[in-house]
């Protein structure tokens, strides 16, 4: 995995998680913020409370990475195959940053909410209503399972990879990133609903994604004409 990967995805997730995390997953951090953490709480113990909440995202984007990865390695039976799977990633990324800046609106028909799933609401009303800190970690994992165009694309990328520990880094990765503009929604709500700043971020991130989509595919492009190339000669 080059550098300028890494880093790629580190800009993507977090320029992407002002703008778009903040939008999706902003009114779950903003119902356990004023309904779990309570005012009473200490700086530090609220701090826990939001970094545990991100924790549980996090393994749940790990195991998804890994599970992705894994299958990725399967499916890979020869350069042809492979340069498809990283052709399709970086066709999804150009169409998620697309939708990003507002063109089309393919992460939205991406995005079905199973929040109305009975399960689900069970789940959440129960982990909602509870105190103790392992609920909010808990929580994290239970948000980490919702339809997310923005998942969707890095758990594409970590497929690519062929690999389930590369294909866990790389969402470990994204979530890593995401995790400053969450854990601040939790303290300063009113900063991240302003429009303008969101938007801005969002025409960052299109931008980038876009740039990377293209990069992805033509590395799957390569894959394909040249058949010397193996997953780790392509670092993704």
């Amino acid at each position: 995995m080059e550098t300028i990967s890494i880093v790629t995805i580190i800009t993507i997730a977090f320029l992407g998680s002002f703008g778009h995390c903040v939008g999706m997953c902003g009114g779950i951090v903003v119902a356990y913020s004023s309904t779990k953490v309570k005012s009473g709480w200490s700086k530090q113990l609220q701090a826990l409370s939001h970094l545990l909440y991100s924790f549980g995202r996090i393994t749940t984007y790990v195991i998804l990475g890994f599970i992705f990865g894994y299958v990725g390695g399967v499916v890979t039976f020869d350069n042809l195959t492979s340069g498809i799977l990283l052709l399709t990633t970086g066709f999804l990324m150009v169409l998620i940053g697309l939708s990003l800046s507002g063109k089309i609106k393919f992460l939205t028909n991406l995005e079905h909410s199973v929040s109305k799933s009975p399960l689900y609401q069970k789940t959440f009303k129960s982990l909602i209503g509870s105190d103790s800190l392992t609920s909010f970690y808990l929580l994290g994992m239970l948000n980490g399972l919702l339809p997310c165009g923005f998942v969707y694309v890095f758990a594409i990328t970590a497929a690519s990879t062929g690999s389930p520990l590369w294909g866990a880094f790389v969402m470990l990765i994204f979530g890593l990133s995401t995790i400053p503009a969450l854990f601040s929604l939790g303290f300063f709500v009113s900063i991240f609903k302003q429009t303008a700043l969101r938007n801005t971020m969002i025409k960052i991130a299109s931008i980038v994604v876009i740039g990377f989509g293209i990069y992805i595919a033509y590395l799957g492009y390569e894959y394909i004409v040249d058949p010397t190339k193996t997953i780790l000669s392509c670092h993704i």
